[in-house]
């Protein structure tokens, strides 16, 4: 190392080569996690003083999984989609090997085995694949940007890692992950250009073949029957459907008042993880749960606005990519929610209670933040 290298002056230098992050987007990511922080205080308060004696453990959990995502999103967005690029290979392979760790070794919860760690730590694989998927996609997507639209370079290499993550997902069983997963991975691949109609043809092929699998699964069909009749089923899957929709039905107009709500009194499972939106909607009402959905709306129309402008191309694709994810995590929540669909285990980003989907969301809004430093150097 030279006598005269300053390392905080050097780093100092580094960081003025760069752009000042989006602001906008940024409040928006702060004002929904702090939303998500609140909420979890209210919903998790009655589950968590009748199963562990103390009203704020999964609160002051959940706060603290918050304030270390806030630290994650800071330090990814200085690290530049250039070096993101050049390792997300790595990340890619790293997602398929524990995924393989899953199924050897992973936690049996809820009849699937996601998870690895035990009941007081672990994480889930299949939220780093979401993220190695739309990091490596488009690096893929550039290094061939000349043969996209050839079936060799444009549709086999993506085919080949969406077939073995599938596969992987499918024995958990995990097939939210797996759904999502696919759809990011059909658009990363027409946004990064390849092909129309071998897309049109490969999607109709996949869809076919994900709801041919869905309804021959036993677990599946019950859940899709349950949607369908909730009422008949309240021993079963029909249960936490029908405490939703009385959740979401009795909080009208204004709602019942912050922390006033009834149905997390043990009456609706998941209250804080997965169905946290029932309770928005109960205490917070219609307008409330509005006024979050148009947050979540402007955040993605943001997202896609920054990919439009971004200075390269492997920095709108990943941007697009962590955008489509982000918008298909608050479509599919809500349809639960108000059984529109079946039951997914899909959380609400940044207001569900989690670590590791909260970290990977927070990373991937600092990633998002760090090409925006770039749209000023244009």
């Amino acid at each position: 190392m030279p006598r005269d290298f300053d390392f905080p002056r050097s780093f100092e230098r580094t960081r003025l080569r760069r752009g000042r992050m989006d602001i906008p987007f940024l409040a928006m990511v702060l004002t929904l996690l702090i939303i998500g922080v609140i909420m979890i205080l209210s919903a998790s308060f009655a589950r968590s003083y009748y199963e562990q004696g103390n009203p704020t453990v999964v609160f002051r959990r959940h706060l603290l999984f918050a304030a270390f995502s806030v630290v994650v999103m800071y330090v990814s967005s200085w690290v530049r989609p250039s070096l993101i690029r050049k390792y997300s290979k790595i990340l890619m392979f790293i997602s398929a090997g524990l995924l393989v760790v899953v199924l050897a070794m992973g936690k049996l919860a809820g009849g699937a085995t996601r998870w690895i760690g035990t009941d007081r730590a672990g994480f889930q694989p299949s939220e780093i694949t979401k993220l190695a998927v739309i990091l490596y996609f488009p690096a893929i997507s550039c290094r061939y940007k000349n043969q996209i639209r050839t079936i060799r370079y444009g549709i086999v290499p993506f085919l080949i890692w969406l077939g073995a993550i599938a596969v992987l997902l499918i024995l958990e069983p995990h097939y939210s992950a797996t759904i999502i997963v696919l759809a990011l991975g059909f658009v990363l691949m027409f946004a990064g250009g390849s092909s129309i109609k071998h897309l049109l043809v490969i999607g109709a092929v996949g869809v076919a073949g994900m709801a041919v699998m869905l309804i021959m699964r036993g677990y599946t069909a019950d859940r899709i029957a349950a949607m369908q009749d909730p009422f008949s089923q309240l021993q079963n899957d029909g249960w936490q459907i029908v405490q939703s929709l009385y959740a979401v039905g009795s909080g009208g107009l204004l709602g019942m008042g912050l922390g006033q709500g009834m149905q997390k009194y043990l009456w609706l499972p998941m209250e804080h993880n997965d169905y946290i939106f029932a309770v928005i909607c109960e205490e917070l009402g219609f307008i409330g749960a509005v006024l979050i959905l148009i947050l979540f709306v402007l955040l993605i129309l943001r997202g896609y606005w920054l990919a439009i402008h971004a200075r390269d191309r492997y920095s709108a694709l990943i941007i697009i990519g962590i955008t489509t994810h982000l918008a298909l995590q608050v479509i599919l929540n809500v349809a639960v929610v108000l059984n529109i669909i079946p039951s997914t285990g899909i959380s609400l980003p940044f207001i569900s209670y989690g670590g590791t989907a909260l970290f990977i969301q927070m990373a991937e809004m600092g990633i998002i933040l760090s090409a925006s430093r770039d749209i000023e150097e244009k």
